[in-house]
């Protein structure tokens, strides 16, 4: 199965100024995965320990600091030899065993010609009680459910890819929507988690794929128990209002939802919580849409949305008929689904800042705004068949005309192109923004 994240890896490899990699995200996104297809597709020998309850590595690095002896220690364990640029050093779990992430700035400063990589919960590792974090001195990357790209890949369908990545075939591809519509239904149901992706290809039993997301929900509410201390029983509450807060019409996150009278000061650190976690993502809201975007947030108002699309209709437990037959999905609960769908592809663009914007004292909202080095791109998602644009004009042409934005629309309509906005397909999203912002 291969991930866009391969390429990142690739870049890391080959770097003159290569520190130690930590790679994080949530559970299950794959991360285990891709460092081992990394490290046998790439390096003659591969060391992988785990440190999961892993007394002889927790006691190596428990010692002292001396990166060689560790070296020494790791070849013993491993039974591999350790050769610089010929071995990939992979520490999994990292999170179970802080000397280990602390040790990161050691390899770093005294062994820079090793490949060293690590992975875990940044929750975890960014809480290590009585240990220092290598600020500095590692290479972080962040990996996240598969896209629809990545989906489509492994689904076997790498021409349609290409025909998207490839940009400039606009009319060829609004000949041929209805296949990728059919595409982009299985992917709101199976979603972007590897093992459900596998289930699906494998079996192509919709009710498989649900018992797949069924125990990931499971695992993440075991985490939540397991991590969140005090907060847990407020952490999970958040997280199992989320599908509810989407399905509203503004999708404004509402604490009186979870609880009458709830308030936003006794629900923050768990909602820190599942984001650190990687389970969600908190788009703010902003009141003024200029460069930068964090200048002009409102603490008080933000959307949750879920990792996942799939694991957000498990969570809904909306029947597989309903989401993969017909295209009642795409606009069903709001367009809940489609609105966690857009975000998915956009979280990975690289140096991404997302917000939304509301007007004071109007209902005017613009769904998505989006913050790249190369300028803001105000976004509006229609997940209906009526995709008249009444508020997104408004802020274009009137309200923000001295900006001189251009207007983006994400609607289950072709590629169409106008003076002040272009609609580009829901399936088209993630690789049309990669070609705009490259």
């Amino acid at each position: 199965m291969e991930r866009s994240i391969y390429k990142d890896l690739l870049k890391w490899k080959d770097s003159p100024r290569r520190k130690p990699l930590m790679i994080y995200g949530a559970r299950q996104v794959g991360k285990t995965y891709i460092l081992k297809e990394f490290g046998k597709r790439e390096f003659e020998n591969l060391v992988y320990i785990n440190c999961y309850k892993n007394q002889p590595i927790e006691t190596l690095f428990a010692e002292d600091t001396n990166v060689k002896r560790i070296l020494l220690g790791l070849s013993a364990l491993s039974g591999e030899k350790i050769t610089p640029g010929k071995t990939l050093i992979f520490l999994d779990e990292v999170q179970e065993i802080p000397d280990v992430v602390a040790s990161l700035k050691y390899f770093c400063e005294d062994a820079p010609e090793y490949h060293i990589s690590v992975a875990g919960s940044l929750l975890g590792v960014m809480n290590m009680e009585g240990k220092s974090f290598p600020t500095g001195k590692v290479d972080i990357l962040r990996m996240y459910p598969m896209t629809y790209m990545e989906f489509l890949d492994a689904m076997g369908e790498s021409a349609k890819v290409q025909l998207l990545q490839s940009g400039g075939n606009e009319t060829v591809i609004n000949s041929i929507l209805s296949s990728y519509t059919d595409l982009l239904r299985q992917y709101y149901f199976v979603g972007g988690m590897p093992e459900a992706v596998d289930t699906f290809i494998e079996t192509g039993d919709p009710n498989e794929v649900r018992n797949v997301q069924k125990n990931i929900l499971l695992a993440y509410e075991a985490d939540i128990a397991k991590h969140s201390g005090a907060d847990a029983p407020k952490a999970r509450m958040v997280f199992e209002s989320i599908p509810v807060q989407l399905a509203k019409e503004n999708k404004k996150f509402i604490f009186g939802a979870l609880r009458k009278g709830s308030r936003a000061a006794e629900y923050e650190k768990a909602i820190q919580w599942l984001i650190d976690a990687s389970l969600v993502y908190k788009i703010p809201r902003v009141s003024k849409v200029a460069m930068p975007l964090n200048f002009y947030t409102d603490r008080e108002g933000f959307k949750l949305f879920l990792l996942d699309v799939g694991l957000l209709g498990a969570m809904a437990n909306v029947a597989p008929s309903m989401m993969m037959i017909g295209n009642s999905i795409f606009s069903e609960f709001k367009g809940a689904f489609t609105e966690n769908y857009v975000l998915e592809q956009m979280v990975v663009l690289p140096d991404a800042s997302i917000a939304y914007y509301s007007k004071e004292n109007s209902s005017m909202v613009i769904d998505f705004i989006l913050q790249t080095s190369k300028g803001i791109y105000p976004i509006e998602v229609k997940a209906e068949q009526n995709v008249k644009s009444k508020s997104l004009r408004q802020f274009i042409t009137v309200d923000y005309a001295s900006s001189h934005f251009h207007g983006y629309r994400f609607s289950m309509q072709g590629f169409e192109n106008q003076d002040w906005m272009s609609n580009i397909p829901l399936f088209a999203i993630q690789p049309f923004l990669s070609n705009l912002l490259n």
